[in-house]
């Protein structure tokens, strides 16, 4: 076998003689192996690997917080619950106690996986009728019960083997020694700059003198820190239902935040069945809704009507394909999702294939569909995702969140817990599945995929990003299944994602018609697109959304590890 020193890809002649000569000539020895070898497919990161166990995060602090806990004996439930916690400080404009979260682990022992949902409640008071003027962006109104933590401590509790203090410990350092200051943390404390200086405690604990932090200085959380202590000392019951609760509940009535005590001691998170869905001989799992990770079965059963590995990776033939089954999974996620307690989902039908094949027959290879969903106004959202692989081959894909970054911009006075807006996320229509009722949880573009191959993980993936996450986590399973990338070539793949107007997850529900695509993209897709009537709308690459991680099993146990440059993503192994 030769290499082609200009392509970097093997090539044989077709009759099986090794030859040197153009690429026309030849055709490829392995498409994963073609791939790993094109120029275009070079990472810049490497590729973590490890033989034990690996760990992919938002944020290296956090990182290191799992890779201790498998260090110390623990598995991916203990790795997962510091995980989640770490991230908390460590990234606090993203997640934290005072958000939700879904915690979906593969438990080896018992050959299945399970879905813990940490979506807070929409509290006893949230009236619709109390708001004409629609639900709050930020500010205390816009404060949800929230979830996360209650979650979180379900999961290592039914699955952990750690003592839960040692669990909480790194981000109770993290919290009393200080974070350094990243580049992301500055942009997004930027962003939202006005949101933090209306409340002053956050003022004071997320910005230095009102101004941003300079790159590199710590950010000290010294109240979250004895809340994160009476945490581990008195587990998630103290923040419900103990001294915690009432302290909590305290600071939030004084800010003027509609959940009440009451709220927190009726929290209880919900375990739950995943969805699943065969693709290409691979089961694909997801979050149940309230969580919207249907649609990104519903995409995936669309596209495998049609060869994505023929069409070419980067192609305008298989953008166009994605984009527009995105678009028709939206139309039914806007449609039908919300909350299965107050409004059943027909998920049967959505994930069957006849219906599959109905809306497969509905895409015109030729031509881009315009599908509005509502009144465009502009909008965004933030996360964090993680995941984690043991070396018992246990497995945790999960995603937390405070809805919008530093969500309501309010800090529980004497807690240090920065808390949600999730509220913001209601419809105030009372037909729509998403609306508004007390005790309800509200639509959730959080979601967190695991792939099965042989009745075992063979990937776990997911990413932040609001709308953007089910578009990003089908570019992720295409480009790991049909096409044979690896976790870091995907993680620094130019990506697109698509907007329809009306589709935004926060009020008032906004979107525009356009494409976006990062920039690397072969200008025939572009034209293609583009021919196609897809409004292109072009920034540079690595500016785009989302922040992928991504760890891979391979037949011998190695762990292969992706984190994503566009944010400060970190992966390790064992």
């Amino acid at each position: 076998m030769l290499i082609d020193t200009i392509s970097g890809c093997p090539w044989t002649a077709k009759g099986g003689k090794q030859l040197a000569s153009a690429p026309e000539q030849c055709r490829p020895v392995d498409k994963g192996l073609a791939a790993m070898m094109d120029p275009r497919r070079r990472s810049h990161r490497p590729l973590i690997m490890g033989r034990k166990a690996a760990v992919a995060t938002n944020h290296p602090a956090a990182t290191e917080a799992g890779l201790s806990m498998l260090r110390a004996g623990g598995n991916a439930a203990d790795a997962a619950a510091a995980i989640s916690l770490a991230l908390g400080v460590a990234e606090p404009h993203m997640s934290g106690l005072g958000g939700d979260g879904f915690y979906h682990i593969w438990a080896s022992a018992e050959a299945r996986s399970v879905v813990y949902n940490g979506a807070g409640t929409a509290p006893a008071a949230a009236d619709p009728a109390g708001f004409p003027q629609g639900m709050p962006l930020f500010g205390p109104a816009s404060i949800s019960t929230p979830g996360a933590l209650a979650a979180v401590t379900a999961m290592h509790a039914g699955h952990g083997v750690l003592p839960w203090s040692v669990i909480c410990q790194p981000a109770i350092n993290l919290a009393r020694d200080g974070v350094p200051v990243t580049h992301t943390y500055r942009a997004f404390a930027g962003l939202m700059r006005a949101r933090l200086q209306a409340d002053p405690t956050a003022a004071v604990t997320f910005l230095h003198d009102g101004e941003i932090p300079e790159l590199g200085a710590l950010l000290v959380q010294p109240d979250l820190a004895c809340t994160l202590e009476e945490v581990a000392a008195n587990g998630a019951d103290s923040f419900y239902r103990g001294s915690l609760a009432r302290r909590l509940a305290a600071g939030l009535r004084q800010s003027g935040a509609l959940v009440a005590v009451e709220d927190l001691a009726a929290f209880e998170p919900e375990v739950q069945q995943p969805l699943s869905i065969r693709y290409r001989g691979f089961e694909v799992r997801q979050t149940p809704p309230n969580s919207t990770g249907f649609v990104l079965l519903q995409e995936l059963k669309i596209v495998e009507r049609f060869d994505l590995a023929a069409l070419g990776e980067g192609s305008a033939e298989l953008l166009h394909l994605l984009v527009e089954a995105k678009k028709l999974a939206f139309l039914d996620r806007e449609r039908h999702a919300g909350d299965p307690r107050f409004r059943a989902v027909p998920l049967e039908h959505l994930l069957s294939d006849s219906y599959a094949d109905e809306l497969a027959g509905r895409i015109d290879p030729k031509r881009a569909a315009s599908i509005p969903l509502q009144q465009p106004v502009p909008t965004d959202g933030n996360t964090t995702y993680f995941c984690v692989v043991d070396g018992n081959g246990n497995a945790v894909s999960a995603i937390q969140s405070l809805n919008n970054a530093f969500g309501s911009g309010t800090v529980a006075a004497g807690t240090g817990v920065l808390m949600n807006n999730r509220m913001n996320c209601w419809h105030l229509n009372m037909t729509h599945p998403n609306a508004l009722q007390p005790g309800k949880r509200v639509r959730h573009t959080m979601n967190a995929p695991m792939v099965l191959r042989d009745g075992r993980p063979w990937a776990v993936f997911g990413t932040p990003g609001a709308d953007n996450q089910v578009q990003v986590n089908l570019q992720t399973a295409v480009s790991l299944i049909d096409l044979g990338l690896d976790p870091q070539q995907i993680a620094e793949a130019p990506r697109w994602s698509s907007d329809q107007p009306g589709q935004g997850a926060n009020w008032p529900h906004g979107g525009s018609d356009a494409l976006t695509l990062e920039a690397g993209f072969p200008e025939t897709a572009l034209e293609g697109l583009g021919e196609r009537g897809h409004n292109l709308n072009m920034i540079p690459y690595l500016d785009g959304p989302c922040s992928i991680a991504c760890i891979r099993m391979l037949p011998n146990g190695v762990r292969m590890a992706g984190s994503d440059p566009r944010r400060d993503g970190w992966a390790g192994a064992l």
